[in-house]
């Protein structure tokens, strides 16, 4: 086990490339999978999550190579045409890997096994698997309704119309991919709008996906069983990823550091709109579209942060960053506050708790709420001085470390080696700006 731990310094500078965005490499490879010729993808995120995805869709009868170049080749079965895995599908800690997998297995005929690494085994499963029960797949789970699952897929599948009771882009997404090889239209409806990357990917592969917003919310509607023809795919960078390079930048001193090609979908870039809220010089550039989505370069300078109230309703939009904003809370003047979180309750740790006592290890005020968190900013006096128990999640990691690039003592972190499911370079690049961070 190596422990990680980060100094104090200023001048984080340079200009980077994020990496892949790790929600759209997941799905590029299920699509590409299902799809008829051949499906090029640059960009891909190659840490542990997705290439565990990798993994599971060679199982499943797609072949899936990786170029001298760096791309990724894949050729695909065509909806219908996957075939029963002949061992169990191990998808290491990608809750998103495996949810979205379910789905796509649920309406084929064949029984396949899910497991994962002791951390993925804790997360629940159900929400998934309710409404795919609806479409005519059986499951045998552990207790709690997690990992290890076994899936005995639908031999004639049923489209259905399933209102999402939680904001939920993995649960519309594994309803939407059995979908695929379902007669029928199935409808997904969504009373709060999440990242819409399934349905954009969807379209990109020749599908018909249609969205009407109404009193009742979105109704996407997905007609069944497609001919999916292979596309080029250009994965834009990660802006959960990004964030972690851009926040050092905001909160250290005369900083001035660009991350280059980042996802600026709207569904995803709640954290940005709050950042600039709270005061942060954050310059959005270049915006242009690569692979049906949105993208655009973003440099953030050194800035003196103020407290906020983060709307509930934007939450969808940043769910997976709420740890690194509660960073830069921590460097605001006042009191940040944040509701309707209580997904992270559920993700690779529970995140409110792991956060509520990393920040207390540091000399951080800190609330935790059932659904969300209060920060009381010290700026320019955080303490630092702790050893933050990380439980295996690589975002409270990443979001600790940046906290010690600007806190008066050192700030470590149990366990690190977790990082590389979604940046495997965040290490080298944070050295690389001028981040000074020792591994035992």
């Amino acid at each position: 086990m190596s422990i990680r731990t980060a100094h104090r310094i200023t001048g984080l500078t340079g200009t980077y490339a994020a990496p892949g965005d790790k929600s759209i490499s997941h799905r590029a490879l299920m699509l590409g999978g299902l799809a008829v010729g051949e499906t090029r993808i640059t960009g891909l995120l190659e840490g542990e999550d997705v290439l565990a995805t990798a993994r599971a869709m060679r199982a499943l009868g797609a072949e899936v190579t990786r170029g001298a170049d760096g791309a990724w080749t894949v050729y695909g079965t065509g909806v219908g045409g996957l075939r029963a895995p002949s061992d169990i599908l191990d998808l290491a800690n990608a809750g998103t890997g495996v949810r979205l997998l379910m789905g796509v297995v649920a309406t084929h005929p064949f029984t396949s096994v899910f497991t994962g690494d002791a951390s993925l085994r804790k997360r629940p499963m159900e929400r998934v698997m309710t409404p795919l029960r609806q479409m005519g797949a059986r499951f045998t789970a552990a207790e709690g309704g997690r990992l290890p699952i076994t899936v005995e897929g639908a031999a004639m599948a049923m489209p259905i119309r399933y209102v999402v009771p939680v904001p939920s882009a993995q649960v519309k997404s594994a309803v939407m991919l059995a979908g695929l090889n379902t007669p029928g239209r199935t409808i997904v409806v969504e009373k709060q709008a999440t990242r819409d990357h399934t349905e954009n990917m969807m379209r990109h592969f020749g599908a018909s996906v249609s969205v009407e917003r109404t009193a009742e919310g979105d109704v996407i509607a997905l007609d069944g069983q497609p001919e999916l023809r292979g596309r080029p795919m250009a994965v834009p960078g990660d802006p959960s990823s990004a964030a972690f390079p851009l926040v050092a930048a905001l909160i250290t001193e005369d900083s001035e550091l660009t991350v280059t090609g980042i996802s600026v979908n709207p569904l995803r870039a709640g954290l940005f709109e709050t950042l600039i809220e709270m005061g942060a010089l954050l310059e959005i550039t270049n915006r242009r579209i690569e692979g049906g989505e949105p993208v655009a370069d973003v440099t953030a300078r050194s800035s003196a942060l103020r407290g906020v109230d983060v709307p509930a309703e934007r939450a969808p939009s940043m769910i997976d960053e709420y740890p690194i904003l509660a960073i830069a809370a921590a460097f605001a003047q006042g009191r940040t506050t944040m509701r309707g979180l209580g997904e992270l309750r559920v993700k690779e740790s529970d995140r409110i708790a792991a956060m509520a006592k990393g920040l207390a290890a540091n000399g951080i005020a800190f609330q935790e709420l059932e659904d969300g968190m209060i920060v009381d900013g010290r700026p320019g006096d955080v303490p630092g001085g702790g050893t933050v128990e990380t439980h295996m999640d690589h975002r409270i990691a990443m979001s600790f470390l940046v906290l010690g690039c600007a806190s008066r003592k050192p700030v470590t972190v149990d366990e690190d080696e977790m990082i590389a499911t979604s940046f495997p370079d965040f290490a080298g690049l944070m050295a690389s700006a001028g981040a000074r961070l020792e591994a035992a």
